[in-house]
């Protein structure tokens, strides 16, 4: 079942393109443009049985988002997980539940959602304005739903925001005259590695590659 598709500052420092990836030129703060917000989270988006149960590559993108979330628990940086329910996905089914190669400790905000961007009437905005965050790593399903609506809602709220590559999935709806999976993927991977806005940034990396202090 896939993530629902219609439901209801001053410029930094130059960016450069290396290997498809936006870096900073030399060394400098995170580009954000909101303040006081000097740190990095890993966000989980919908990686939920309903959702990603005949993903594209579930099992390789499941593993590498566990990767990711061992590294980030491992640097002290911040997990936010994020859930979505619908009619289509109601809470407390099996088809909601996040799947069970990931598990949410205790400790780390879970953010519910009902709409594709994950800041729609959600807490996600008040939990990182609490963690003091300005970039964002983000993961999760579906690539071109709920994935892109978060990364272009972060950015236009003043976040840094970075894609794993290899760490977001989709369906194949192809049958309905969409693109195959693999081409969704590669296409959102494409596009967002130049995508660019004053004071912000925007990155594309793989899971191996992440560096959560990465500065922008």
């Amino acid at each position: 079942m896939p993530c629902p598709r219609s439901i209801r500052h001053a410029p930094g420092p130059a960016a450069t393109s290396v290997g498809g990836d936006i870096r900073l030129r030399g060394k400098g703060k995170i580009m954000t443009t909101l303040n006081q917000r000097p740190n990095t989270a890993l966000i989980v988006i919908d990686v939920q049985n309903g959702v990603v149960g005949k993903a594209h590559e579930r099992d390789a993108v499941v593993g590498n988002i566990g990767s990711l979330v061992a590294k980030a628990r491992q640097e002290d940086v911040p997990v936010v997980w994020v859930q979505h329910s619908s009619e289509e996905l109601p809470k407390g089914t099996d088809q909601w539940q996040i799947v069970p190669e990931l598990v949410p400790d205790a400790a780390e905000p879970l953010v519910a959602k009902e709409y594709g961007d994950s800041f729609e009437e959600t807490t996600l905005e008040e939990v990182l304005a609490g963690l003091a965050v300005g970039r964002l790593v983000v993961v999760g399903a579906q690539t071109d739903a709920c994935v892109r609506s978060t990364l272009h809602g972060a950015f236009v709220r003043g976040y840094d925001a970075t894609l794993v590559t290899d760490a977001h999935t989709t369906d194949d709806l192809s049958a309905w005259g969409a693109p195959t999976p693999d081409q969704v993927i590669t296409h959102t991977n494409l596009y967002w590695s130049f995508q660019t806005a004053p004071g912000r940034t925007a990155a594309t990396v793989k899971t191996g590659e992440v560096d959560f202090t990465a500065q922008g």
